[in-house]
């Protein structure tokens, strides 16, 4: 079939299960960039030092991977839909106690960090049986529809809630930002409710936690695709995601505002490539596709840190944000798609890990090569080498260029 410019994918949204499945997430996504506004705001106010603002971007982190890996191994032995309801109501009750310390006065650093460690573990367990009830709700077909829904709802709620944040903190403190997210967790929980039992096919996984996540990763590892789909990401992400270069950058050649600029463009490209998702849904060759965007990726990285102009700069950056939801789509497909329904959650628990830990290692590197080559030079090696090592994964998996769902699934 031959790519042409169409609307968005909808044909997700007919199944009742996958439409709250779809709010849900649209509220949960909205509401968590609340708090995430609201978060450094407060830890600055209450110490005035940007080393806690620092500590609290870092709090979760570990908290997040251990409870991602956890809820996944969790997801396969018992009913998916009561381990999200677990999730959702541990974030909200976390939402709620940040509020209660933001509305009473009664905050501190401290509260606060553990606050956001513990919220961000319940985040780590919720988006990792997210990714693995989403199979469940729509037909093999409607998988990377399904994923492009999910996707633009999250780029969405980056953009909107920050906004909507801003415009709120004109006219009320942080409490309001911490009890909105409160109650569209809530109203999220209700939806989730209304979804259909989610045991796993086959019964469960059996034996201990921790064994569940040795076996995961051991069956990750002998599987071809699955391994290249997660390093086509960390890929993307690692070598070609040089935010950290972002204040440099603009510092010695587009102005301080282009930070904005720099970061909206991507945003607006991705917006603009879920808008048009119909246009590539329905393409079968799943591998070829994730290839193709990742090195599409790493070439528009490469060309902006070549950019000379604000304009050329993010007209690339919005041809990446672009190429990031494509391989984002098509990613998720393999890996719901090629894996057991009895693999899913630790799968997806992976998965989380490599998303949460991939940006995070990439600004520690980019750091480090911008101070030693300059920020043109380091993004755009970056960018080269997102090209350089995807293709090289391809060559030695060739498998995976070839991939497409089997038919049978399509039926």
């Amino acid at each position: 079939m031959t790519p042409r410019l169409a609307p968005p994918d909808l044909r997700p949204l007919r199944l009742p299960a996958f439409r709250r499945f779809f709010l849900s997430s649209a509220l949960t996504a909205v509401g968590g960039q609340l708090t995430a506004f609201a978060v450094p705001l407060q830890l600055y106010r209450l110490t005035g030092s940007s080393l806690w603002v620092g500590l609290g971007s870092a709090a979760g982190l570990l908290p997040m991977v251990l409870a991602a890996l956890w809820g996944g191994a969790v997801a396969d032995r018992l009913d998916r839909r009561r381990v999200l309801l677990l999730g959702n109501a541990g974030i909200a009750l976390c939402s709620l106690l940040l509020w209660t310390q933001a509305a009473t006065g009664a905050g501190s650093a401290v509260v606060l960090l553990l606050l956001i460690a513990a919220q961000q573990a319940c985040f780590g367990a919720n988006s990792t049986v997210r990714g693995a009830i989403a199979p469940r709700l729509v037909p093999a077909e409607l998988l990377p529809a399904a994923n492009a829904l999910q996707t633009s709802v999250s780029w969405l709620g980056g953009i909107g809630g920050p906004l909507l944040a801003g415009a709120l903190l004109t006219v009320s403190g942080l409490g309001p930002l911490y009890l909105l997210d409160t109650l569209g967790l809530l109203a999220a929980l209700l939806l989730c409710r209304r979804l259909p039992a989610l045991a796993p096919i086959g019964g469960g996984a059996s034996g201990s936690i921790l064994r569940g996540v040795a076996d995961g990763l051991r069956y990750l590892t002998g599987q071809r695709i699955l391994l290249v789909a997660y390093l086509a990401d960390f890929t993307a992400m690692f070598f070609g995601m040089p935010v950290a270069l972002f204040p440099q950058l603009a510092r010695q050649g587009f102005g301080t505002s282009a930070i904005g600029v720099f970061s909206a463009a991507i945003s607006l490209g991705a917006l603009l490539a879920g808008a048009c998702s119909g246009s590539f849904t329905r393409l079968r060759r799943h591998g070829a596709l994730v290839t193709c965007a990742v090195c599409g990726w790493g070439l528009a990285i490469a060309g902006f840190g070549l950019a000379r102009s604000l304009w050329s700069a993010a007209v690339l950056l919005a041809l990446g944000g672009a190429a990031i939801v494509v391989l984002s789509v098509f990613r998720k497909t393999i890996l719901q798609g090629a894996a057991t329904d009895a693999m899913r959650g630790r799968l997806q628990g992976a998965d989380t890990v490599i998303a949460a830990g991939g940006p995070r290692l990439a600004g520690l590197a980019h750091g480090a090569a911008g101070a030693a080559f300059g920020t043109g030079w380091a993004i755009s090696g970056g960018g080269v080498l997102v090209v350089l090592v995807m293709l090289g994964t391809v060559a030695a998996a060739p498998a995976f260029w070839h991939y497409a769902p089997a038919p049978a699934a399509l039926a």
